[in-house]
C-alpha cells in the first residue's frame, strides 16, 4: 500500500527485499499528485473510484483533507476485497500523518491474525486511533521517509523483513481447541480475575483477558462480536467511569452491548467502578483538584467516584444489561470493589458502593439477569469461583437451547 508520487524510492525498495525473500506482491498507489515512481498493480486511480470520487476531480479541486478521506475510504475497500478473495496474505505500508492514516485504516479492515506493518513518522506519538482494536505492527522510521540511505535502508529492510516474517511463518497448532471466554480485569481486580481464569481454565476453557483499559474494552467488545466467544466474564466495567465522568481509559458508549448483541452467556461485575483515571497529578483538571485522588503511579492518577456519579454508573450499566434475550448474571460484591476500595485503603467508600447496589437494584429489570449479592470483595476467592461457575453453568445451558 503505497504512495508512490511521494514514497516510489522507499517502497520499490521494500518491495525488492519482499519479493527476493519469494513473497509476491501486489502494489497499490494511494497517492494523488504526481507521477509514480513505478507502476502499481492497482492505480491510484482504481482506490479513488472506490473512494467514491474520480481522481481528476480530486486533482482538480487540490483539497487535501478530502483527497485523504477518498483515498481513505477507497484503500479500505480495495484491501478488504483483495483479502477476502485470498490474493493477499498480509500487508505493510510507510509514510508520514497521511500516509498512516490512510494505511492503517485499511489494515484494520482485516481480522485480527493477519500480518500488518506500519513503518511511520509518527509511530512515537500517540497511535491509539492508528493501532485501534487491530494488531497493527508500528515500526517507528525515526527519518523521515525521503530516500534510500545508510539509516534508512537498514529501518526499511528490518520491516520488509518482518512482514516476510510473518507471512511465511506458520504458529504451531494447538493440540485441543478449547471454547473461548473473554475476562476484563485491571491491575486492581487482578486477584479475582487471576483466581476465575485458573478455575475455568481447569475446567477445559481458554480464557482470554483484556486489560480494562479503554482500547482493551474496545478489543474485547469487537472480540465478542466476531462469533468465536462462548462466554464473557466482565469482572471489570470499570472503563464506563471514565465514560461518564471524562477519565482518559473510556471504552466508548458502547462497551458491555456486545455479548448482548452476539446472544452468549455474561457474568458482570463491578470491577473498579470506584476509580476514574487520569494522567499524571498535574493532568487532572482544575474542577477535579479537591476530589478523593490518589497517585497510583507516576504517570496515572486515580479519582474516587461520588455517590452521584455511582447512581448513575448503576443506571447505565443496568440498562446494557436489559438488553440481553438470554439468562445472564450481575454480581454485586458488597464489601468493595476495588483492591483500594476495602477498609484502611484510600477509596474506601460504603455508601458510594450502596448508591451503586442501589441503582442497579432498581434499575435491572429484565428477568434474564440475576442479580447475586455476596457479602464479600470482588478480590475474595470465593466470589471469584462464584462467578466462574455461574459462567459455566449458563454457558452448558445456552449451548442445550
Amino acid at each position: 500500500m503505497r504512495t508512490l508520487d511521494t514514497k516510489g524510492e522507499e517502497f520499490a525498495y521494500i518491495k525488492d527485499i519482499i519479493e527476493n525473500n519469494r513473497i509476491e506482491t501486489v502494489v497499490m498507489d494511494c497517492g494523488v499528485k504526481g507521477e509514480p515512481f513505478f507502476k502499481a498493480e492497482i492505480s491510484n486511480r482504481e482506490v479513488a473510484e472506490k473512494g467514491g470520487v474520480p481522481l481528476e476531480k480530486l486533482i482538480r479541486e487540490d483539497d487535501r483533507g478530502k483527497a485523504i478521506d477518498v483515498m481513505m475510504n477507497g484503500a479500505a475497500r480495495v484491501t478488504e476485497n483483495l483479502y477476502e478473495s485470498g490474493k493477499i496474505a498480509g500487508v505493510i505500508s510507510l509514510g508520514g500523518s497521511a500516509g498512516t492514516t490512510i494505511a492503517t485504516n485499511a489494515m484494520q479492515t482485516l481480522p485480527v491474525g493477519v500480518p500488518k506493518v506500519m513503518v511511520s513518522t509518527v509511530a512515537s506519538n500517540n497511535i491509539q486511533s492508528y493501532v485501534g482494536v487491530k494488531d497493527v505492527t508500528i515500526m517507528y522510521s525515526v527519518l523521515d521517509i525521503s530516500g534510500i540511505n545508510l539509516f534508512s535502508s537498514q529501518i526499511l529492510a528490518n520491516a520488509a523483513f518482518a512482514i516476510s516474517g510473518m507471512v511465511q511463518g506458520k504458529p504451531p497448532q494447538l493440540e485441543v481447541e478449547k471454547p473461548l471466554i473473554v475476562a476484563s480485569m485491571f491491575g486492581l481486580t487482578t486477584p479475582s480475575v487471576t483466581k476465575a481464569r485458573a478455575y475455568l481454565e481447569n475446567k477445559g476453557y481458554e480464557v482470554l483477558v483484556f486489560h480494562a483499559t479503554g482500547t482493551g474494552g474496545q478489543a474485547m467488545e469487537t472480540l465478542i462480536e466476531s462469533g468465536w466467544i462462548k462466554g464473557v466474564l466482565d469482572v471489570t466495567t470499570t472503563e464506563w467511569c471514565d465514560e461518564l465522568i471524562g477519565g482518559i481509559l473510556s471504552a466508548g458508549p458502547h462497551r458491555l452491548e456486545a455479548a448482548a448483541k452476539a446472544g452468549i452467556p455474561q457474568v458482570v461485575s463491578t470491577g473498579a467502578l470506584d476509580m476514574i483515571n487520569f494522567g499524571s497529578i498535574e493532568t487532572v483538571p482544575h474542577q477535579y483538584k479537591d476530589r478523593n485522588l490518589y497517585k497510583h503511579n507516576a504517570t496515572t492518577t486515580l479519582m474516587r467516584t461520588t455517590k452521584e456519579e455511582n447512581k448513575q454508573l448503576g443506571e447505565i450499566i443496568a440498562g446494557k444489561l436489559n438488553m440481553v434475550d438470554r439468562p445472564s448474571a450481575l454480581f454485586l460484591p458488597l464489601k468493595g470493589v476495588s483492591g483500594i476500595d476495602i477498609e484502611g485503603k484510600p477509596f474506601y467508600g460504603p455508601e458510594e458502593n450502596r448508591a451503586l447496589f442501589d441503582a442497579l437494584r432498581a434499575n435491572v429489570i429484565n428477568y434474564e439477569i440475576e442479580v447475586i449479592e455476596m457479602d464479600h470483595h470482588i478480590n475474595d476467592q470465593s466470589f471469584a469461583l462464584a462467578m466462574a461457575k455461574k459462567l459455566i453453568q449458563l454457558i452448558e445451558e445456552n449451548v442445550g437451547d
